[in-house]
């Protein structure tokens, strides 16, 4: 199962770096997203799963730890606002450059030009 739950976050991890690496802006934000998803994912596997644990020491047996799922928790809310603002970023330099590639022109283009440099 270990090699299950490492392989499915190693193949969810590569696939945000490769949507990351694509020169439009919405790929970026989904590789963004993906990649805090697998980092979640991470998170909580280390806090091993557990059947029939208490989450509050009582007595003998075994004993669930909180912290990775409140870590989790405030991941997703921290990730959630982060997607918004860099989406607005997007947004916002879509309508300056009138482009939505990541570097703010198209492939093909002759941009430094247009940027006062020699093309």
């Amino acid at each position: 199962m270990e090699f299950l739950l490492a392989s499915g976050i190693g193949f969810v991890t590569a696939c945000a770096v490769y949507l990351m690496l694509r020169g439009r802006t919405f790929t970026v934000v989904l590789g963004l997203s993906l990649l805090g998803y697998a980092v979640n994912v991470f998170i909580f596997s280390m806090g091993r799963l557990w059947s029939n644990a208490q989450p509050i020491l009582q007595g003998q047996g075994p004993v669930a730890d909180p912290l990775p799922q409140a870590l989790v928790l405030t991941a997703i809310v921290i990730g959630f606002a982060t997607t918004g603002f860099v989406i607005e970023l997007a947004l916002r330099s879509r309508h300056e450059s009138g482009s939505d590639h990541v570097d703010g022109q198209e492939p093909g283009q002759a941009g430094g030009a247009a940027r006062g440099g020699q093309a």
